[in-house]
């Protein structure tokens, strides 16, 4: 950690896609906590006891959409504390312009950051280790990562690069979807990022390799293969001939600022690692949360 005082925030805002929205993170009353959620709540109990927190995030939207729907209303909040996470959507579309979205992604940071916030985001792992089919994007990924570590530079958006470390494609940090984070994977999310910003009972442990290895039988890689596909993939494929968006009809979870509240404690959040031979199993949901394909930093 840095020697640097922490610093005390009075408005958190969230802006962002599925993964900010905190898929596949459940509660206990059918919705989802996630990373933001998670982060806001280390905030209240070390340094910022009075925070107001704000989720504008909408699962399946791209950057510019995300710019053109989330963008104004955060200004309007002046946040002190803004996460800014998209690009999954875009590198998953059939057409990426990596131009228009680093434009768009230094847009939001440089204004986040010229309204007196301090701004975080972070960058996404190539998932062809967990999904073969991820290597078909893995240069648009790092065309994405590019341009989130140049906008961080030009505008001082705080960067945890999670694409350096190799946990960040463990299986047990994934949702059965290998597409969203598993509540582990989001509480590790938080952590990093409360590193970043220099919060008391933090440390680079969430950047940590699981003590011991995982290795999967052969039955159960068939298995979890079978399932994946029939499962996740061909719907997806389905959804994207139709043309139907997983953010139609969709409103943010937490469109006003209002105070913490913490969530309750998931069977997923103890302190025992998942087991070392089968990724984390999946959370069912009543919420649809099909989406594209997109790349979820655990």
């Amino acid at each position: 950690m840095s020697s640097a005082a922490p610093r005390t925030f009075a408005r958190y805002v969230a802006l962002g896609d599925s993964s900010t929205e905190g898929i596949d993170d459940p509660d206990s009353q059918g919705g989802y906590i996630g990373w933001s959620q998670r982060l806001a709540e280390h905030l209240h109990a070390t340094t910022s006891p009075h925070l107001l927190y704000a989720n504008l995030a909408i699962r399946g939207l791209t950057t510019a959409q995300i710019r053109a729907t989330q963008l104004d209303p955060a200004l309007a909040m002046r946040p002190d504390l803004a996460t800014v996470f998209c690009g999954t959507n875009d590198v998953t579309a059939p057409r990426f312009d990596p131009a228009r979205v680093a434009a768009d992604i230094a847009f939001m940071q440089r204004a986040l950051v010229s309204s007196g916030a301090t701004v975080l985001t972070f960058t996404l792992p190539d998932l062809t280790p967990l999904m073969p089919l991820a290597r078909l994007i893995a240069p648009r990924i790092a065309a994405l990562n590019r341009a989130l570590a140049d906008a961080s530079r030009a505008t001082g958006t705080i960067l945890v690069d999670f694409a350096a470390h190799p946990v960040a494609t463990d299986a047990r940090l994934w949702s059965e979807d290998r597409i969203h984070a598993n509540s582990a994977g989001h509480a590790r999310i938080a952590a990093a990022l409360a590193e970043a910003l220099n919060l008391p009972d933090t440390s680079d442990s969430w950047s940590h390799a699981f003590s011991t290895p995982l290795t999967p039988t052969f039955a159960t890689r068939l298995r979890t293969e079978v399932r994946w596909l029939t499962r996740h993939l061909l719907p997806w494929i389905c959804q994207s001939l139709t043309g139907r968006s997983s953010s139609q009809g969709r409103q943010p979870k937490r469109p006003r600022l209002a105070p913490v509240s913490p969530h309750l404690a998931t069977a997923d959040e103890t302190p025992t690692p998942p087991s070392a031979t089968s990724p984390s199993p999946s959370h069912p949901s009543p919420h649809s949360r099909s989406t594209p394909p997109s790349i979820k930093a655990p």
